[in-house]
């Protein structure tokens, strides 16, 4: 009875024994498990910096090289397109050099503007625009493209915008930019009111609202057509931090105009 009482206890006591092992060891693993998330945390913190450091200097890159490449582009397939006018008739006479025809066709574009000022080449001019503006469909087309080119023109006496402008609109305090095509003198039973003829692009430089504005609203900024061109086509991307008004009367030609109505 004693040896079955004795054999009894001892299973308890190996249980136990193995109960607390088992224990230690969960504990000792638990230990060891959280060393190593204290280590990996430091790994992961050091690749999401890298990560965001590496994406954040790629982007850079990206915005830096983007317009770069998209000119690149741009003139090669421009110089690829104009080259190709002259270029099957070089290769009739066994001359394959490349660029030879884009050289050609600006060499071309310089005699023809050579020959619009003369009274020859305007006179031919005339007739061309005459057959031209008698087609339906073209006749739209080549208004639209000769009103971008006259804005433009360096010719200052063909030039559809003469100055950049900004005038207050729709509301006070707010501003619209715009070009001045014009001037005229506005008739009324309160006296004469001298006006400018202001084009505020919308959406496109050739799509747009005329708004009649007293001359002396106007804001003339320090800004010449050409930059007032690039800052409507941006979008306003182009816009100078500073802009200055610049006090400028009308030119002796509208002056003219004007005393004479």
């Amino acid at each position: 009875m004693g040896e079955e009482k004795g054999g009894g206890a001892a299973p308890s006591v190996s249980g136990a024994m193995l109960g607390t092992r088992g224990s230690g060891e969960r504990e000792r693993e638990m230990l060891i498990q959280g060393g190593a998330d204290d280590l990996e945390d430091p790994a992961k913190a050091f690749y999401a910096v890298l990560q965001s450091w590496v994406s954040k200097k790629f982007m850079s890159g990206c915005v830096v090289l983007f317009p770069v490449a998209i000119t690149f582009y741009i003139t090669w397939w421009f110089i690829q397109f104009v080259d190709g006018f002259f270029r099957p008739i070089y290769e009739r006479l066994g001359i394959n050099i490349f660029g030879l025809g884009f050289i050609t066709s600006l060499f071309f574009i310089f005699l023809m503007g050579v020959f619009v000022s003369s009274w020859m080449g305007a006179s031919v001019l005339w007739v061309g625009e005459w057959f031209i503006k008698k087609m339906p469909l073209v006749r739209h087309i080549y208004s639209a493209s000769k009103q971008i080119s006259a804005a433009i023109s360096p010719d200052q006496n063909t030039r559809a915008f003469k100055e950049v402008a900004i005038i207050r609109h729709p509301r006070i305090g707010e501003y619209a930019f715009g070009f001045i095509t014009s001037s005229l003198v506005l008739q009324s039973d309160t006296g004469d009111e001298e006006l400018c003829s202001v084009y505020v692009p919308t959406n496109h430089l050739y799509i747009g609202d005329i708004f009649l504005v007293n001359s002396k609203d106007i804001i003339r900024p320090n800004l010449s057509v050409r930059e007032g061109i690039e800052i409507v086509v941006s979008g306003g991307m182009t816009m100078p931090q500073v802009i200055s008004p610049l006090e400028r009367t009308l030119a002796p030609a509208d002056r003219t105009r004007i005393n004479r109505g």
